[in-house]
């Protein structure tokens, strides 16, 4: 499919991209989208780190006191959780979250991710240039252009540094290099701009 490129202020740049129906033109599944991202978001958790309980604390277990006459309570073993040194009651215990997917799942999640922004919210642009980076010229010309919302801007080999300077202190803008994309970031995000240089960088990650 044939696509207008813009430039950032919202008009048209000299020419049409042409994208990989491949990979810009699947028909959505929201199974694979929700796999995806939950494989996603579960490899981005945190694990606590496991406490000792009552049975990994090496303690004696030997009866420390007469049973009575002691002027205590009648203990039995130093690794209860009420002396000093002994076993954590009811702590933090290892999780492990790091859930496995098929390689073609993950690749196939992205392609529909980008598909599902080609109707509405995708906008492909020359280049990120800018005449100067400055955060309130790149927001007026966000506004000029209608884009509002959660932005995600994805370049090519790498991040244009102007760019990203700018975009910076910008709310709801995000700006990623090509070997960054991903479906969650895709997904939260309102509008997806690419970069002429972004398109050829993704259509060469899946036919390489």
């Amino acid at each position: 499919m044939k696509v207008q490129i813009k430039n950032l202020d919202g008009s048209a740049a000299a020419g049409e991209i042409e994208l990989n129906d491949a990979v810009f033109g699947l028909e959505p599944r929201a199974d694979i989208l929700h796999r995806v991202v939950t494989w996603q978001l579960e490899n981005r958790r945190g694990i606590a780190r496991g406490a000792r309980e009552r049975s990994d604390v090496a303690r004696t277990g030997k009866k420390f006191g007469n049973q009575k006459g002691g002027g205590s309570a009648r203990h039995g073993d130093r690794k209860a959780p009420v002396f000093i040194g002994g076993g954590k009651a009811m702590g933090p215990r290892v999780r492990e979250f790091n859930i496995s997917l098929n390689k073609k799942i993950r690749a196939l999640g992205l392609k529909l991710a980008l598909s599902s922004k080609v109707d509405n919210g995708l906008i492909v642009v020359d280049s990120l240039e800018l005449a100067e980076a400055k955060t309130k010229g790149l927001a007026a010309t966000f506004a000029k252009a209608g884009i509002a919302g959660k932005v995600l801007v994805i370049d090519g080999e790498a991040v244009n540094a102007g760019f990203a300077q700018a975009a910076g202190n910008l709310v709801g803008v995000n700006v990623l290099p090509a070997v960054g994309a991903n479906v969650y970031d895709i997904l939260k995000h309102d509008t997806l701009v690419l970069t002429r240089a972004a398109v050829e960088k993704l259509e060469a990650r899946f036919n390489g």
